[in-house]
């Protein structure tokens, strides 16, 4: 019984030892933004676990990032705007190269972006567009316009608003016939009020996978939504479409980073190089149907989705989508406008 015992004892000492030297990567994630066989993939071949926390908007990451969470986590994924924020906060460790031999399979048009030239702290993941997402009525075609928010007289239906402050005021301003990156006051306070004007008829704002979510289950008919939630709900559901005001949108790209305090650097960095992969990149973008900015992915992605406008926009339709900018200090403009309409 004693050798019983004894054996027992060791046996679960080597389990709990086992557990305490599994390396893990702790990878902070908007939500259903990477398929769960890639990271199953990446625990196998690496010997490690991931760990996946979820966030809905650019915001909400960045405050939690700097309130602890560069020492918490190893690999973020914040959209273009936002990567100059993170690199002057110094909340972004600087990338070896040399740990990421597969950056070269990314399109050269990714490769030197003016938010981060030389990609010395941060990868392109997935890009895509902003746009509307809406069951259409069987009676009449919608106008594709941002109007089907901003104008009661077009409103389809009960909507949904973006949880995002440059993406909803983005929408308002388009629909002004202004810049994205406008700081100026008073377009600032005209795109707030037609905002505000909307936020009273709809049933509020929601994260683009929930508002999604809302649009499929029919308690709203129309919502504001990253291209790859638009794509996925139409292949979900054949009486939604997908597609970009006249007015233009935004196109945007989101990219992967280890974070400055990342407990598990040398791991974060194989998981950059692994997502850089070929065949991995094209997994990613027949889960998300997001845009891959991964050039040597492109053959094994899905042939229908690389022909589908809604993911991936022909020349014409790119000229009308514009790139969201780091404001610097302006950015407050958004901020105290944007504690305004969620105040009221």
């Amino acid at each position: 019984m004693k050798k019983s015992a004894i054996a027992f004892l060791f046996t679960l000492f080597m389990t709990f030892a086992g557990w305490a030297s599994t390396t893990q990567l702790n990878l902070y994630i908007w939500s259903e933004y990477i398929d769960p066989k890639i990271a199953a993939d990446f625990e196998k071949q690496f010997d490690c676990k991931v760990t996946i926390d979820l966030y809905e908007d650019a915001e909400s990451m960045l405050a939690k990032v700097q309130n602890g969470g560069v020492s918490l986590y190893d690999v973020v994924v914040p959209p273009d705007h936002i990567v100059p924020a993170m690199i002057k906060l110094k909340l972004l460790a600087p990338l070896r190269h040399e740990n990421i031999p597969n950056l070269k399979n990314l399109d050269p048009q990714f490769a030197n972006p003016s938010y981060d030239r030389g990609n010395r702290h941060s990868v392109a993941y997935q890009w895509g567009t902003v746009g509307v997402f809406v069951r259409q009525p069987k009676d009449r075609p919608l106008p594709q316009t941002w109007g089907i928010f901003f104008d009661p007289k077009l409103q389809p239906g009960p909507f949904v608003l973006i949880d995002s402050v440059r993406d909803m005021l983005g929408a308002a301003l388009k629909y002004q016939g202004h810049s994205l990156n406008s700081t100026d006051p008073q377009q600032l306070k005209e795109a707030r009020d037609l905002v505000l004007e909307a936020k009273k008829r709809s049933l509020g704002f929601e994260g683009s996978v929930g508002a999604k979510n809302r649009v499929l289950a029919r308690t709203a008919r129309a919502a504001i939504v990253y291209s790859g939630e638009g794509a996925r709900g139409v292949n979900d559901d054949a009486e939604t479409v997908y597609f970009i005001p006249k007015e233009g949108s935004q196109i945007w790209v989101d990219n992967l980073a280890v974070l400055a305090k990342a407990p598990h650097r040398d791991l974060a960095e194989k998981f950059l190089n692994f997502i850089l992969e070929a065949k991995v990149g094209a997994k990613l973008s027949n889960f998300t149907q997001y845009s891959s900015p991964n050039k040597a992915a492109l053959p094994f992605i899905r042939s229908q989705d690389l022909k589908n406008p809604s993911i991936y926009p022909p020349p014409e339709l790119r000229a009308r989508l514009e790139v969201l900018e780091d404001l610097g200090a302006k950015t407050r403009l958004y901020d105290e406008i944007w504690t305004q309409i969620k105040a009221r």
